[in-house]
């Protein structure tokens, strides 16, 4: 088969590999300029390694994204760094990044709330019955469970921050859920960055016949029905294919392809998301003098983003010419003012966070700012989500999807588009 797909992110990249595997000829059209997807990074001509635009690690339990990289006989580049996270409490950070560390964090004392928040993480680790979960907003459910203060000071601060006031009382406890289940105090990366891996992993699928066409932007793809092929045309003209897939967000699969039935169509734009802005830095001198690496600022302490993520507290300066290098995101619905803000506006904004992590912080530490927004990059799943996840095959014969927002109950992220991104394979192979 002639096989198209849209996207050249970490889950398209899976399914070509898996799809050439079979013997079949793999188009991608992506178009950006490189491969990578929201995992994709930039490298200045003085740095080793490449960092990541929209900040990406893998766990220690991403099985699916480290079950391909040893497939593919490069798990001897994947390493785990021992980075420290910490949270805020009565103006001083603490370590929380470890069992021991969250049960000696001072904000939940020595008593009941304790106990409390041990045994629903304890409880939330252990279950594997997350379908009753997501009858429940995360807000109910926590409030109910671990108690309002525990709620409160360690859970509500995450959710507000992923989701916005607009949605953080409306997200369903599975979300939740999977977010502990999944994820693990270990973090690790690529050797040279994650665009070195995608970089490293398109190379490969050269040689498996797959063609990559960077810089292209399809436009539309149309089901033939008396040639029984789709039609993808982009900017470089039209061509058929026996199937393709697209791996980009629900609205662009909307908007690319007008002969889905109404329902289809209709489920795929009422799905809802946030999108997320991020300014990375790089700075004179290390930031965080205790050497911390990933800092979970509450916005109800009047920080102005979500986190503040000092990636050379995690990897060697080295790597990055003696650079430091700082991130600072959020996620934010795509009517926000940061997506209209350039980096010197937006830096404004969250330079007092700079100056709260370090009070000697100087505006001539920067030495570089960069600022990437994506209206796509966080899946909202409301309470019932299940029901609303949209097929992997479409109703139009020989298109199929695979994004973000059908790995629920899982949350986004790299491990998870290599799974939604093979799975859509199988099922491509299983109707050729």
């Amino acid at each position: 088969m002639r096989i198209a797909i849209i996207g050249a992110g970490f889950g398209g990249l899976a399914a070509a590999y898996d799809l050439s595997q079979a013997g079949h000829k793999v188009v991608i059209y992506e178009a950006a300029e490189s491969v990578g997807g929201l995992a994709g990074g930039f490298k200045e001509p003085h740095w080793e390694w490449s960092v990541e635009k929209f900040y990406h690690h893998w766990f220690a339990s991403d099985k699916h994204m480290l079950g391909l990289i040893r497939e593919l006989g490069w798990q001897g580049d994947v390493i785990f760094p021992r980075p420290y996270t910490v949270l805020l409490h009565n103006g001083k950070w603490y370590p929380f990044d470890s069992i021991l560390k969250a049960l000696l964090f001072p904000g939940l004392g020595f008593g009941l709330d304790k106990i409390r928040f041990g045994l629903v993480g304890l409880y939330l680790r252990l279950t594997n019955h997350w379908k009753p979960l997501e009858k429940f907003t995360v807000d109910e459910w926590m409030r109910r469970w671990a108690g309002s203060r525990v709620y409160e000071m360690m859970w509500e601060p995450l959710v507000v921050g992923k989701f916005g006031e607009t949605y953080a009382r409306q997200v369903n406890m599975a979300w939740m859920w999977a977010r502990l289940k999944a994820r693990t105090t270990r973090l690790g990366t690529f050797k040279g960055g994650f665009q070195a891996f995608a970089d490293r992993f398109a190379a490969h699928l050269g040689t498996l016949g797959v063609e990559i066409r960077l810089r292209v932007q399809v436009e539309s793809i149309k089901r033939e029905q008396a040639a029984g092929s789709l039609t993808v045309t982009s900017q470089g003209g039209s061509e058929t294919f026996d199937q393709v897939l697209v791996t980009t967000s629900p609205a662009l699969l909307a908007r690319l392809c007008p002969d889905l039935p109404p329902d289809y169509l209709k489920g795929l734009l009422e799905l809802k998301s946030m999108g997320a802005v991020v300014m990375v830095l790089s700075l004179k001198h290390q930031l965080s003098e205790q050497g911390y690496y990933w800092f979970n600022l509450p916005k109800s302490a009047g920080f102005p983003c979500l986190a503040l993520v000092e990636h050379t507290n995690y990897v060697s300066p080295a790597y990055f010419g003696g650079d430091h290098i700082v991130y600072a995101g959020d996620y934010l619905e795509p009517e926000h003012e940061y997506f209209r803000l350039s980096p010197e506006e937006l830096f404004e904004r969250f330079l007092p966070a700079f100056e709260r992590i370090n009070p000697k912080f100087k505006r001539d530490w920067v030495k570089k700012i960069w600022l990437f927004k994506t209206a796509y990059a966080q899946p909202v799943p409301l309470v019932g989500h299940s029901k609303n996840i949209p097929d992997i095959q479409t109703p139009v014969q020989g298109l199929y999807f695979a994004s973000m927002s059908q790995v629920y109950p899982w949350d986004r992220g790299t491990n998870f588009a290599v799974e939604i991104g093979r799975r859509a394979a199988r099922q491509m192979l299983a109707q050729k």
